[in-house]
């Protein structure tokens, strides 16, 4: 029975976007299942879902797409000052500033009602790729690219960030991620999105909060040090003696193990025959035998087995967005790609029945104490 620590087990609101049920591994969003839905809509598909709780007609589609493909352009003047930031800046913390600054160029910013709030939704969905490749193109020194409304969401963003049109795989690998990602119940940020939403806050502080959230590696950040591990580990040229080296010094393995999940993550279902497709059709399969070679140790030792501590979705994630040629410190950038999603869902169904979320906590300092003067 959970003791209530960080609110597990805790229920603290009510929600019709996404179902986590860990002990069965399961992901459920609006009634689908997340194998489902990796494997036969796109993002784009995914949002209207989540939104508005069914998935869009072609002519729904249509019409969506054009909204988001209008919103995709960020402000000249953001643009410019995003310029001056030192090129040493984490990339979360650029989203993280940068998401908050757009609230300066919306003169609209304050509104929360439903409508207003709708709005913003797509507008942000639709502008968090144009910032995190804008970032890119500025820190390595190369000019920003227009947005191509000619492109799908993740294809778009794909050019933007390397100034190729994208291969079909890439953009397909790309794509289920960003759907998989999409929503996952109350974890971390989208609580603290809703926390946000519950003080009447704008949506613009709302996201700035789950971006904070998200940037942690015990949260979104995971995906990064996941990453870096198969790094290090590639660069001792025996992945068996790293991993006993690593596992011998008390280190935890990024990517395995999950808060919710006592079986398998069904979005690692997902991502591994994804990320070793990928690993084919690049001919860079390298990074995929040693993310397959470390999770097979993995269960071959029995504190992971003892733990039922499998994949979880940070673990491939990783594997698949460096072979797309993603930098591995913006891979978090591309997880609030997905996730932005998500937080607004959450945050328009909070609007809807707007309540502050003030919980409790179990005092257990001191009582008593007075303050003695002399006399």
């Amino acid at each position: 029975m959970s003791d209530g620590k960080g609110l597990q087990g805790v229920a603290v609101a009510d929600t019709a976007l996404s179902r986590v049920r860990g002990d069965i591994g399961e992901l459920i969003i609006r009634g689908y299942q997340i194998a489902d839905l990796g494997a036969n809509v796109t993002y784009e598909e995914a949002v209207y879902l989540l939104w508005y709780g069914e998935l869009p007609t072609p002519e729904q589609l249509a019409h969506f797409r054009e909204k988001l493909v209008a919103q995709r352009p960020i402000p000249a003047a953001l643009l410019a000052l995003m310029a001056q930031f030192p090129h040493t800046a984490h990339p979360m913390a650029v989203l993280r500033s940068t998401v908050s600054l757009l609230s300066f160029y919306d003169a609209a910013a304050d509104d929360i009602t439903l409508d207003e709030a709708r709005a913003k939704a797509v507008r942000l969905v639709a502008q968090f790729p144009t910032l995190v490749a804008a970032w890119e193109r500025i820190r390595q020194g190369k000019p920003v690219l227009d947005p191509r409304p000619d492109l799908d969401h993740a294809a778009n963003f794909l050019y933007m960030l390397s100034g190729d049109t994208p291969n079909e795989d890439a953009v397909k690998a790309l794509d289920a991620y960003l759907v998989l990602l999409i929503d996952h119940d109350f974890n971390a940020s989208t609580f603290s999105a809703r926390v946000t939403t519950g003080t009447n806050a704008d949506l613009y502080s709302a996201i700035t909060t789950a971006l904070g959230t998200l940037k942690g590696p015990a949260h979104g950040g995971a995906n990064q040090k996941a990453m870096e591990q198969f790094l290090a580990a590639a660069a001792t040229g025996d992945v068996a003696q790293w991993y006993n080296d690593f596992r011998d010094a008390g280190n935890r393995v990024m990517g395995i193990g999950h808060r919710e999940y006592k079986v398998e993550d069904p979005r690692a279902r997902v991502l591994r025959p994804l990320a070793e497709n990928v690993a084919r059709s690049s001919g860079n399969g390298y990074w995929y035998e040693i993310a397959a070679q470390i999770e097979q140790l993995t269960r071959q030792d029995d504190y992971f087995v003892s733990r039922n501590l499998y994949a979880n979705v940070d673990y491939y994630s990783a594997v698949v967005l460096y072979m797309l040629n993603i930098p591995v410190d913006q891979f978090t950038c591309i997880f609030a790609l997905s996730r932005i999603a998500g937080w607004t869902g959450h945050v328009l169904e909070q609007l809807a029945n707007n309540r502050l979320i003030r919980p409790q906590a179990n005092y257990v300092g001191p009582t008593g104490r007075v303050i003695r003067t002399e006399e």
